[in-house]
């Protein structure tokens, strides 16, 4: 009966899906998941993460409108008490800050490449760490190991968005009023550098949300590979 059995096994993998006779493989040796496997898995939940998160950030109001909508720097209070009051810039706070969120929204449609070479370029020297680490892991690891290259890389696309959407002449022309006032204290806040940081703060803060998805919820698994690698975390 034991031959009958092994025999059975190659004539029904010649008739199965592909991914049935992984699956079928798979209980039959028992083989353990591999750095590789793990590495994959985690690569792809990252990648999910990403292209989800870029794809709701990056719809209209994607920023505006949810709990990562950007606000002007804090030196831009002061600016916007004195020129509240002087025509022409009655509407500067909520029509700059419109403008610094939709082009972070343009920004983010275009960051998904660099965030996915990003995560490609990624070794897992430490993959079982990640994968039975903190539920935010992965997503900490990116973070950790690519933020610097990512700002360098997302800041002149964040300039070029700003700039289409009139966002920097807008607030350029606010500083020079501003600091045309006799007796204050002069400013001039990089208004690319604070909507990039904010922007990556609100892509990473929802790449670690759709992490946490895949970690704690099972039908968020839409791959055999993240099933079968995030069903040894849920052993731990």
């Amino acid at each position: 009966m034991k031959h009958l059995y092994f025999l059975f096994i190659p004539l029904f993998l010649i008739s199965c899906d592909p991914k049935d006779m992984q699956k079928v493989l798979d209980s039959v040796s028992n083989v353990p998941l591999s750095n590789a496997d793990i590495a994959a898995g985690l690569k792809q939940a990252l990648d999910k993460g990403v292209d989800q998160s870029v794809k709701t950030l990056s719809a209209t109001d994607g920023y505006y409108a949810s709990i990562y909508k950007i606000l002007l720097p804090e030196e831009a209070g002061k600016v916007i008490d004195k020129l509240k009051f002087i025509p022409g810039f009655a509407n500067l706070e909520e029509e700059a800050i419109k403008r610094i969120n939709k082009a972070a929204e343009d920004a983010a449609s275009k960051a998904s490449p660099i965030f996915l070479n990003a995560i490609k370029q990624m070794t897992f020297d430490d993959v079982m760490d990640i994968l039975m680490g903190e539920k935010n892991a992965a997503t900490t690891y990116l973070h950790n190991k690519t933020h610097l290259a990512l700002y360098n890389e997302f800041k002149p696309i964040m300039t070029s968005s700003l700039n289409k959407f009139g966002a920097l002449n807008l607030w350029s022309d606010a500083i020079n009023k501003y600091n045309s006032i006799p007796f204050v204290t002069k400013v001039n806040p990089d208004l690319a550098d604070h909507v990039s940081n904010k922007a990556l703060t609100g892509l990473f803060a929802l790449v670690e949300k759709k992490e946490l998805g895949i970690r704690t919820d099972i039908s968020q698994r839409t791959t055999d590979l993240l099933q079968k690698v995030f069903a040894k975390q849920d052993k731990k």
